[in-house]
């Protein structure tokens, strides 16, 4: 289940793309199909492992695209802290930070890492979950998001914007993203989110059998309802480019960067 339009994120094979916050590396894996060189990032050590092992899996069973060079796109995955990351500067083409900046006490030094290691041009995709759903989730449980490592605030568009603009970057285009994923979580609020209740198992059901199946039914009513109560918000921001003289030639980027000349050697 992909949040982040890669189309939109304007990903393109040889790129380098940092998944900040990667649990178990669901937008990793499209990246590095697509032929980016993926460096993914989360402070759980088990979703680290996790990511890591479904990486190997794919690059072993020949599923990573191409660089766009005719080599194999690689990939890292490190234990980091968002706020000080482990990656130089202006050395990524593409950041994507999907559900992990409402977890973040200083966000906007989350966001800051994120300027500082994007490439002059470079773009990130940032998702947190939108204000509505989000609030109806908080007013029917404080189970939801009242625990260690949970939810700590709740985002307006206009705020992530300001954020963004706050650090250097250029906010974009934005989108709502799993509007058939709201009623899902109001309901586990409803009922206890540790109940296994029937509705919610039914209702899982449902959701697994369109993740699996994209029948034409729920994708079109999430297309309808996205704008609605999409249950995540998605904003595009820019990194501006240096003078025309100075910019980096070709798709990815141009020169290599030392994490690419680093992960080439090994």
């Amino acid at each position: 289940m992909l949040t982040v339009d890669y189309d939109r994120l304007d990903l393109r094979s040889g790129m380098t793309v940092l998944d900040l916050g990667c649990g178990e590396g669901r937008h990793a894996f499209e990246a590095y199909r697509r032929g980016a060189s993926v460096i993914a990032v989360d402070w759980g050590q088990s979703e680290v492992e996790t990511t890591k092992r479904w990486l190997g899996a794919i690059a072993e069973a020949g599923e990573a695209g191409s660089a766009g060079d005719g080599t194999a796109a690689r990939y890292e995955v490190v234990r980091g802290d968002l706020t000080a990351l482990p990656v130089p500067d202006a050395s990524v083409d593409r950041v994507m930070a999907s559900e992990v900046l409402e977890h973040i006490p200083d966000d906007v030094s989350a966001m800051a890492e994120i300027a500082r290691v994007l490439k002059p041009g470079g773009r990130v995709a940032v998702t947190v979950p939108r204000y509505g759903p989000e609030r109806i989730c908080w007013a029917l449980s404080d189970a939801y998001h009242a625990n260690e490592g949970g939810h700590i605030r709740i985002y307006r568009r206009d705020v992530v914007r300001t954020r963004l603009a706050s650090v250097g970057l250029v906010p974009g285009a934005s989108h709502h993203a799993h509007a058939l994923h709201a009623p899902y979580w109001w309901l586990k609020c409803a009922v206890g989110v540790e109940r296994d209740a029937a509705v919610v198992r039914a209702y899982h059901r449902m959701l697994v059998w369109d993740l699996t199946k994209r029948p034409w039914l729920t994708r079109t009513a999430e297309r309808v309802l996205d704008p609605v109560f999409g249950k995540s918000l998605v904003v595009y921001a820019d990194k501006p480019a240096v003078a025309p003289s100075l910019r980096d030639a070709g798709a990815g980027g141009g020169a290599p960067s030392e994490w690419e000349r680093t992960a080439a050697a090994r």
